[in-house]
């Protein structure tokens, strides 16, 4: 079984893609947060900081495209492929954000069915590069799922990253699962499965009871827990002082980068309303840190939060906080 990185805009960028590869158990595939495809496409910074190898040693980095029309798309994968050589790029198909879906990409992409398979026609038959796919089941009903089957199975879809739910489900609700059995059952690329995997028990109900997958990704559950594939394939729990350490390459990459106090604290609280859930009594100082006006004053939180508290076991805080820029 392999395991994947989720994409998640603002956490799981290459600043938290190294430090958590140095500290915890590695993943097959890093996927980036989406990058949108435009006319005329030409990197930011940021952006290139995602895409470059350079910037994620010894990592396999997928960049994920946002997109709903084919030739920005093809630009834009282009670019990944002949300027840093990526030899796959993701379609996001699986992002439930209005601001995305509003424009019809995203999850909103999938209540457009003949526009889709246009789209697609398109760049299988224009790119030479694997094209993999994350997606949701429908838009407002779960039957949008067969004939979203039949289109997906009428391409050569290098991997299909599943999260069973409907676009207005948005993280809400149980997980479809009977809806990744029926692609299991149809389709012959392979297939990811994706949501609610919060515990060393979520991943071994769900790889048991739903055969067919061939990786698992892995978003809140591992941006709350970073230990949890520790607890998975090696039953080790993590320590205070690992955690205490990823934290503070993740906190330095980004004051390395980052312009002021306040870009990097944006970056750090966003982090802890996840992360802090791993500990016994996390409120009141996050609240502080949320409060913090300074690195320095925020540090001086961390540092009784892992002072005074204790960790709990994966998943202790279960579902966590909802990501507002991306599929989880």
């Amino acid at each position: 079984m392999k395991n994947y990185l989720a994409p998640l805009e603002g956490i799981t960028n290459h600043i938290y893609r190294n430090a958590y590869h140095k500290y915890f158990y590695p993943m097959d595939k890093y996927f980036t947060p989406f990058i949108s495809a435009k006319p005329g496409k030409r990197l930011s910074r940021k952006e290139i900081l995602e895409v470059d190898p350079l910037h994620s040693p010894g990592l396999k980095v997928i960049p994920q495209i946002l997109a709903n029309n084919a030739e920005d798309f093809i630009q834009t994968a282009r670019i990944f492929q002949k300027e840093y050589g990526h030899e796959e790029v993701n379609l996001n198909l699986g992002c439930p954000s209005g601001t995305v879906t509003a424009k019809g990409k995203g999850a909103g992409f999938l209540g457009e069915p003949e526009k889709l398979r246009r789209f697609l026609d398109r760049i299988y038959s224009s790119l030479d590069m694997k094209i993999s796919i994350k997606t949701r089941v429908g838009t407002h009903y779960e039957e949008d799922w067969e004939y979203l089957l039949d289109i997906y199975e009428a391409f050569p879809v290098y991997e299909l990253i599943i999260h069973p739910r409907i676009l207005k489900d948005y993280y809400k609700f149980t997980p479809r699962y009977q809806c990744f059995d029926q692609a299991a059952d149809r389709l012959d690329c392979s297939l990811c499965y994706n949501g609610d995997v919060f515990t060393p028990q979520d991943y071994f109900r769900v790889t048991k009871q739903h055969p067919g997958m061939d990786a698992v990704m892995f978003g809140r559950g591992v941006i709350t827990s970073p230990f949890l594939l520790n607890e998975i394939y090696e039953e080790k729990s993590g320590t205070k002082r690992q955690l205490r350490a990823f934290h503070d390459e993740i906190l330095d990459g980004y004051v390395r980068i980052l312009s002021g106090d306040r870009n990097v604290l944006f970056r750090m609280k966003e982090l802890w309303s996840y992360m802090g859930r791993q500990f016994s009594n996390p409120d009141k100082y996050v609240k502080k840190m949320k409060k913090a006006g300074s690195i320095s004053e925020y540090q001086a939180v961390v540092n009784r939060l892992f002072e005074e508290q204790e960790l709990v076991a994966p998943g202790g805080g279960n579902s966590g906080a909802e990501s507002e820029g991306n599929d989880e």
